[in-house]
């Protein structure tokens, strides 16, 4: 017997190694494809997002700018209708018919220089013009009562109406009209004043706007009227109630975007829109969406042809490299704001310090060398008084010395004034009239080829300052802007009042107190300023120009006054634009606080013999006192010198008929000026005190102001400005404004 034989079951296949590779190679391969694409389909996404979001910004600033231009415009429009309405108010309709040739050319001569208009009408109560601009003489039997402007203001108590684009009657053309009731003295109806304007004058502008930003621009009413559109499209007059333009205007009046089909031509659009302030006016602009679209495709074309190369291992570590750049610059960001905090602390510290630096390097040297110059001075005044000799040299030599001594006065009141030491003495200042009574001054001083101009504002408030100081820095500052104008150019001199807010402090960083201001701005037409030449332009002694020209104080003085004045000063300059400064100093509230400021009239020159009062002086510099001693008795007054204050006190109480006290306020050993007087006083109540000095801190003058009870003549001085001083101080009669 034969046995059947059991079926062979084959044996369970076997993995290959070849397999096992294969499977990681072809998940790789499709993650090769669909990860690009993937990738390339989200940056695509995100790419649509942003070039409609790119489109709608640009139409935001498109509109912004017509907005601007549209208010500017209409701006006019209403300063014609107040021009009609000042023209003829209460003027009877038969009398404006009579005159129509003389009202008629008077219009047209208005209208000459604004392209915007087409005319400017004025319609009686009946419907009949009475007078325009561009057609003379009107035609008798031309009736306007039917036109929907001219109905509105009849039917209804409306003070402005805007009407629909209309095709003229008596010129081939057409306009949109601005109208304004015009009532009679009783207040009764009495016809329109009406500006004719040009729709293709706005269209014109729109025309300019970048085809790239704007598909279609137009002025339309709030109803949807168009007024002026472009491309043109005579078929289109108004947007459909329920479009995309007229749903948005309902939803945010004041402006907004819209996203869809137009009602005009059927294209999608994304467009934004603004409403003229005080108009029921809309200015729009919008961009074709297949338009964006086109310019995404193109984009997204050019990254497709570099991108198709590119492995996934570059994505990848593109990718990678994106998110460290991402970190590593919000991290750098933080170190920059850190940097820029450090650097500007810095720089603020570096500048207190060095105005402190050469604060007391001023003050240090100031008394002794306004002393040496006070004796230089005076004695070379002297001299050349009683000079007899025939030798011209001799006195040329004198004049020489005194040219160069003043020079050097000059130099450290400039250093004070920098440092904010110089004494002022503050006054109420009108500063329109102390501008326009510069006028013959600045013109010597800056020369034929500059025209100078001023620009006064009505109504400024005054201000407390010192006069002279505010003459000197608008002088330094003409000078400046001469210098910058070899060829000549304009110089502008202008003062308005002024607001500085919070915001304004904040982002000048500038070191004053939000609020009321009197500004004076200084500007020209020269050369200007680089920016790191406009950041160090009130160093002190920097200066652009050659040596030997100028001692780079100038601005440096200015910038201490205004310092010192409790203002602000802030220089707007490009390169070939020019320069303007403006000086801010806080108003005066209260005018009363301080005295009147009055033109300081011409010193005179003193004479010989003329007094004979007794003059007690302290000084205790020996040229100082002796320079004063000779001239003041030239002059004849009887002087008795005492160096310290104990000696004063010794020889007043021998003095019965002392008329004045001329003391120096920092004297040697024990009191200083100040003190003397008040000790003074105590015996001679009604004695004068005349102060002199060359530079001190707190005894008489007090933030950089002088007491109000003092009288001060500043070293150095001349014999000329002291007799004139002393004169003023004993006849008690010291005029409003002098130093």
């Amino acid at each position: 017997m034969v046995k059947a034989r059991e079926p062979q079951v084959p044996p369970p296949p076997v993995e290959s190694p070849v397999s096992r590779a294969e499977r990681p190679l072809k998940l790789l391969i499709a993650a090769s494809i669909a990860f690009p694409i993937a990738i390339y389909l989200i940056a695509a996404w995100i790419s649509y997002g942003q070039h409609i979001s790119e489109a709608t910004e640009r139409l935001q600033r498109t509109v912004s700018a017509m907005q601007e231009h549209a208010s500017k415009v209409f701006e006019t429009f209403a300063i014609s209708e107040r021009y009609l309405e000042e023209m003829f108010d209460n003027i009877p309709s038969s009398e404006i018919r009579d005159n129509e040739a003389q009202y008629s050319g008077r219009i047209r001569t208005f209208i000459q220089s604004l392209p915007q208009l087409r005319d400017l009408w004025v319609i009686d109560r009946d419907g009949r013009p009475l007078v325009a601009g561009t057609v003379y003489p009107l035609p008798r039997d031309l009736d306007l009562s039917d036109r929907s402007y001219f109905d509105a203001h009849k039917k209804a108590n409306i003070d402005i109406f805007i009407s629909e684009v209309i095709d003229a009657r008596a010129a081939n053309t057409d306009f949109f009209a601005i109208t304004r009731r015009r009532d009679s003295n009783g207040g009764r109806f009495n016809g329109v004043y009406l500006v004719s304007i040009a729709p293709e004058y706005f269209s014109n502008y729109y025309a300019t706007l970048p085809r790239s930003d704007v598909s279609v621009a137009g002025l339309v009413r709030n109803d949807g009227v168009a007024l002026a559109r472009y491309p043109t499209n005579s078929a289109f007059r108004r947007s459909a109630p329920g479009s995309i333009f007229m749903r948005a205007v309902a939803a945010n009046p004041e402006g907004g975007i819209t996203d869809g089909t137009s009602s005009a031509d059927g294209e999608r659009r994304i467009g934004a829109y603004r409403k003229l302030p005080n108009y029921d006016v809309y200015v729009y602009a919008a961009l074709d969406v297949p338009h964006v679209r086109a310019r995404w495709m193109r984009a997204m074309a050019m990254h497709l042809v570099f991108g198709l190369p590119a492995t996934l291992m570059m994505v990848g570590l593109g990718i990678f490299a994106l998110h460290q750049a991402r970190r590593e610059a919000a991290a750098n960001g933080l170190l920059r704001q850190e940097a820029a905090r450090r650097q500007s602390t810095e720089m603020a510290l570096r500048q207190a310090q060095k105005m402190e630096a050469v604060g007391r390097l001023t003050g240090g040297i100031a008394h002794d060398f306004n002393n040496l110059l006070t004796a230089i001075i005076g004695n070379v005044e002297l001299a050349l008084r009683r000079n007899s000799s025939e030798d011209a040299r001799v006195a040329n030599s004198l004049s020489a010395i005194r040219q160069a001594s003043t020079r050097a006065a000059t130099l450290v009141q400039r250093l004070l004034t920098f440092s904010r030491q110089h004494p002022q003495e503050v006054k109420a200042v009108n500063v329109n009239r102390l501008v326009a009574e510069m006028s013959e001054i600045l013109h010597r001083a800056i020369g034929e080829t500059v025209r100078v101009e001023t620009v006064l504002a009505s109504g400024l408030w005054k201000t407390a300052l010192d006069p002279n100081q505010l003459e000197s820095a608008i002088l330094n500052l003409a000078v400046n802007a001469r210098d910058a104008m070899p060829d000549g150019g304009r110089l502008t001199i202008e003062t308005s009042n002024a607001y500085l807010d919070e915001a304004y402090v904040r982002q000048a960083g500038a070191d004053v107190e939000a609020g009321q201001f009197v500004l004076v701005a200084v500007s020209d037409t020269g050369s200007g300023m680089s920016a790191d030449v406009r950041d160090r332009a009130f160093d002190p002694f920097f200066t652009t120009k050659p040596a030997g020209v100028g001692s780079g104080l100038g601005l440096s003085m200015v910038y201490g006054f205004v310092k010192q004045s409790h203002g602000h000063i802030q220089i707007y300059s490009e390169i070939g634009q020019g320069t303007a400064i403006k000086m801010y100093f806080p108003r005066l509230s209260d005018p009363s606080a301080f005295p009147a400021w009055e033109e300081e009239t011409e010193p005179v020159a003193p004479g010989s013999g003329e007094h004979s009062e007794s003059i007690l002086l302290v000084e205790d510099d020996p040229d100082v006192s002796r320079f004063v001693i000779d001239a003041l008795s030239d002059i004849g007054y009887h002087v008795t010198h005492a160096a310290t204050a104990a000696e004063a006190l010794e020889k007043l109480k021998g003095m019965s008929d002392i008329a004045l006290l001329f003391t120096d306020v920092v004297l040697p050993r024990g009191m200083n000026g100040r003190e003397l007087a008040n000790a003074v006083k105590e015996t001679h109540p009604d004695l004068p005190v005349l102060f002199a000095t060359g530079y001190t801190r707190n005894a008489i003058i007090h933030h950089g102001r002088l007491d109000s009870d003092v009288d001060l003549l500043t070293k150095p001085f001349t014999t000329e400005a002291m007799a004139k001083k002393v004169r003023e101080v004993l006849d008690g009669n010291k005029p409003q404004g002098t130093s």
